[in-house]
């Protein structure tokens, strides 16, 4: 029998759990399949009841259910690996805990893992969001798009990996990770479902337009050089105008036409170079940071419990 792994971190999701997992075990009992199934919930850090409620699923469900129980928050990436590393089953499924994802789009998944695709992506065709919401997450995969063609034009959480690409997945040790380019790097074969992510019920996101652009940063800067090979094209491109424009300096210096009223364009170069020095800087230093703390090998995570 082959056992399937549901790993869905949790944070500050009271509301929509008890539904979750109901819907989640009304979905596997329909399928009629001879699977069996460990659903793992990550407790990331939630201030709310969050973990009250998933101890009693626990205690109602001992053989389906693992409950992984995180210090503090750690953010949702450092939950998806955390389950990922605890999962056992032959695919193991990644998905939100706030009823976003629907439960029903496993078995379609299931169906295309059982045809021989090694992973299984749900990308998000279309959102009931909100306008902005929608707007800047639409204008972040196209600039994602530049460096990774292949990702879906409205991105992907939703996901099946099978056991040889769980295991690759797994082996990448970096931090700051961005695992949608994971899972695209690593190859195998490749299935992508379209679905409609749905509107939140319970509940606020808890990402703010902050938070958003950060992992926008972290996704952008893992998988793209893009950003340097910019600013090494703008240097050029502002030194060669630099040079041009010393062309003219030179020139009106010779027919004697340096007016004391040059201070206008002197400013506008010395500040046009200075901002470009500044935003080349704070590019490098991005990347630096990443290098910093890639250095100090600390763990993604740390577990408080688990059960």
């Amino acid at each position: 029998m082959k056992k399937i792994s549901v790993v869905i971190p949790v944070y500050n999701n009271e509301g929509s759990l008890r539904a979750l997992y109901e819907r989640l075990r009304s979905t596997i009992t329909s399928f009629n399949s001879s699977f069996t199934w460990e659903f793992i919930f990550i407790n990331d850090g939630s201030k709310d009841h969050s973990l009250e409620l998933l101890k009693e699923l626990k205690a109602a469900d001992p053989n389906g259910v693992v409950l992984i129980d995180f210090s503090r928050n750690f953010g949702q990436m450092a939950g998806i690996l955390a389950g990922w590393e605890a999962a056992t089953g032959d695919a193991v499924i990644n998905m939100s805990a706030d009823l976003q994802d629907p439960p029903e789009q496993l078995m379609k998944m299931l169906e295309q893992w059982q045809k021989g695709n090694e992973i299984v992506i749900c990308y998000r065709e279309a959102r009931d969001d909100g306008f902005s919401w929608a707007l800047t997450s639409k204008v972040a995969y196209k600039l994602l798009r530049i460096s990774l063609p292949n990702i879906p034009p409205g991105g992907f959480d939703f996901t099946l990996l099978d056991r040889k690409a769980m295991n690759a997945v797994n082996s990448i040790s970096e931090r700051n990770r961005f695992f949608q380019g994971d899972i695209l790097w690593v190859g195998f074969s490749i299935s992508y479902i379209p679905y409609k992510r749905q509107k939140r019920e319970h509940g606020k996101s808890g990402y703010s337009l902050a938070k958003r652009f950060g992992n926008f940063m972290v996704a952008f800067l893992n998988v793209s050089y893009f950003p340097i090979r910019l600013i090494s094209f703008l240097g050029i491109f502002t030194a060669f105008g630099g040079f041009l424009y010393s062309l003219t300096i030179l020139y009106a210096y010779f027919v004697h036409h340096t007016p004391f009223t040059g201070w206008a364009p002197i400013m506008m170069v010395l500040l046009i170079i200075g901002g470009l020095l500044m935003l080349m800087l704070g590019i490098i230093g991005e990347y630096i940071w990443r290098i910093y703390d890639e250095v100090k090998n600390r763990p993604n995570y740390i577990i408080r419990d688990k059960f």
